[in-house]
Parts: C-alpha cells; sequence; structure tokens
C-alpha cells in the first residue's frame, strides 16, 4: 500500500475531522454572535428565494442518502429485502435528481452574488473560497452520479466500509487502492470543506430547524377593540 493513499485516506480523515469538530467548538464558545450564515437577504430577498430552496433541499437530501448509503451497512439493507443491486440503483437515481437540484441551486446562488453589485461589494475572499469548494464538492458528486448511470462501481464494499473504518477508528485505506479517481477526487475535496467549514459562513449548519418540524403551531387571533 502507498504512502501517499495512506497519508490521503488514513490522516488527511483524521486532520480535516479533528480540525472540523475543534475548530467548530471553539468558535462557538469564543464568538457565539458571529455564529450565522451572513444572509444577503436584505440586500436582494427575490432573487434568493429559488436558489435557496432548490439548494438547501437538494444538499440535505443528499447528506441522509449518504449517511444512510454508506454508514448502514449493507448486511441491515438485505434483512429488509433491498440487496446491493436494488440499493445502487436507488442511490444512482435518487442521487441524480438531489445533485441536480443542488448544483442548480449553487449555481443560481453563485450567479446572483456575482451578478448583484451590492451583494458582490460585499463579498468577502472566504465567501468566494466557500463557494467554489461547495461547487467543486457538489459537481464532482454530480459527476460520480452521472457516471454512475452507465459503469456502477461496487462502493458498499469499498467506499462504504473504508468510512465506517475512520469513523470507528480502524481505517483501512487498502479499499481505496482500487477506487477510480474521480470518487477519490470528490472524497478528498469533501473533506477539505469540512476542515474548512468552521472558518467560513458554514457554520450555521448547525443551525438548522428541525425543530420546526415537532414545535406546537402558533395561533394567531385578532383582538377587536371596540369603541
Amino acid at each position: 500500500m502507498s504512502v501517499l493513499n495512506t497519508l490521503a485516506f488514513v490522516v488527511f480523515p483524521y486532520l480535516a475531522l479533528t480540525t472540523f469538530v475543534v475548530g467548530h467548538l471553539y468558535r462557538y464558545l469564543t464568538n457565539p454572535y458571529d455564529w450565522n450564515s451572513k444572509s444577503s437577504e436584505l440586500l436582494d430577498k427575490e432573487g434568493l428565494k429559488i436558489g435557496i430552496t432548490i439548494f438547501h433541499w437538494g444538499i440535505i437530501f443528499a447528506l441522509l442518502g449518504h449517511g444512510a448509503g454508506l454508514l448502514i451497512p449493507q448486511r441491515y439493507w438485505d434483512a429488509l429485502g433491498i440487496n446491493s443491486q436494488a440499493h445502487t440503483l436507488f442511490a444512482t437515481y435518487s442521487g441524480f435528481v438531489v445533485g441536480a437540484a443542488a448544483l442548480l441551486g449553487l449555481a443560481l446562488l453563485i450567479y446572483r452574488r456575482i451578478s448583484k453589485d451590492r451583494i458582490l461589494a460585499t463579498t468577502t475572499l472566504n465567501d468566494f473560497v466557500t463557494l467554489g469548494l461547495l461547487f467543486f464538492v457538489v459537481a464532482t458528486g454530480f459527476a460520480n452520479v452521472v457516471s454512475g448511470l452507465f459503469d456502477h462501481f461496487d462502493i458498499l464494499n469499498t467506499i462504504a466500509p473504508w468510512l465506517r473504518g475512520i469513523l470507528t477508528l480502524t481505517p483501512d485505506a487498502s479499499l481505496m487502492l482500487k477506487v477510480p479517481l474521480r470518487f477519490k477526487i470528490h472524497i478528498l475535496a469533501v473533506l477539505t470543506l469540512l476542515g474548512f467549514s468552521p472558518f467560513s459562513r458554514l457554520v450555521h449548519i448547525w443551525s438548522v430547524p428541525l425543530t420546526y418540524l415537532f414545535r406546537r403551531l402558533i395561533v394567531f387571533r385578532r383582538r377587536e377593540v371596540s369603541l
């Protein structure tokens, strides 16, 4: 097993994940008032609606799909009657839909940011780096899905167990030796984005309003005042 493969798929993942965890904790504890997405909605609200909605729904379902497909061993899916072939086909076609949504939404958001003078004037270098990394991650992921429509690679017995090994502190970089380069590029891009996220506006990923799904309804009543 090559040294480069070990550095890329054992050393680098732990560096990125450590930076991700420690960086977010440090930033929240030392500067909680900067814990936001620095939204540009006040500068241009109408142009934000479509892009941000499509992107967020696409990326959220993409993350959920990655978690279910890669972190849950295939034997559990087999127990549910979903064999590896069905699992791969469902992941490919559903990934195409949510990946296309995330990529389109992100492209609209980037176009809005560079085409609106008021927004461009408030955009920092950090914002451009964040958007560039995010676009590269989504684009390479979508390219892999498109490639999977014609050439299915066995992710379930290579990338999936490698990722679970990283999270359970039992890494096996040899699983990544035969993985096509396009997947390796996407994985390394994701790790880079994770490591960079504590230093960017992406910290707001922890503020996803999931509680909205479970909170009680707010009832508004009109109060009539008699004169």
